[in-house]
């Protein structure tokens, strides 16, 4: 079963282009219709809702849907980590300090073994001549 990335769909998102935040540029995109149909409903929804209910739903919507990135996903874990630090700047360092301290604590080990009394450099450059 393929990804959302590599069937070429992204998620959803608001456009950066857009005219007023990007939400109906960005659903339109998502959903591959025209911009101006999606512009068009949405003042329709204005103007049946009496106006307000219109407007509010569009700021929600404005506020809920993540920017669109400014580079297309490479991979799933790319999306992933987007959609993380979108969603929580914090959850996403912590998970890349993580992901050091990880890398941290293996170079360390590879030291320790390396620079260890056991470890026999004269014998290894000996059998390299």
């Amino acid at each position: 079963m393929g990804s959302q990335y590599e069937s070429g769909k992204p998620g959803l998102y608001r456009s950066r282009d857009g005219v007023v935040f990007g939400v109906c540029k960005g659903v339109a995109e998502y959903f591959d219709v025209s911009v101006t149909g999606v512009r068009l409903a949405v003042i329709l929804l204005a103007i049946l809702t009496g106006f307000w209910g219109g407007v509010i739903a569009y700021v929600v919507a404005a506020l809920l849907l993540k920017p669109a990135p400014m580079i297309p996903f490479e991979s799933d874990s790319d999306a992933e980590f987007y959609n993380a630090y979108a969603s929580s700047r914090t959850m996403a360092l912590q998970r890349l300090k993580r992901t050091f301290d990880n890398l941290d604590r293996r170079i360390q080990r590879m030291e320790t073994i390396v620079t260890a009394r056991d470890y026999d450099w004269e014998r290894r450059l000996r059998e390299g001549n």
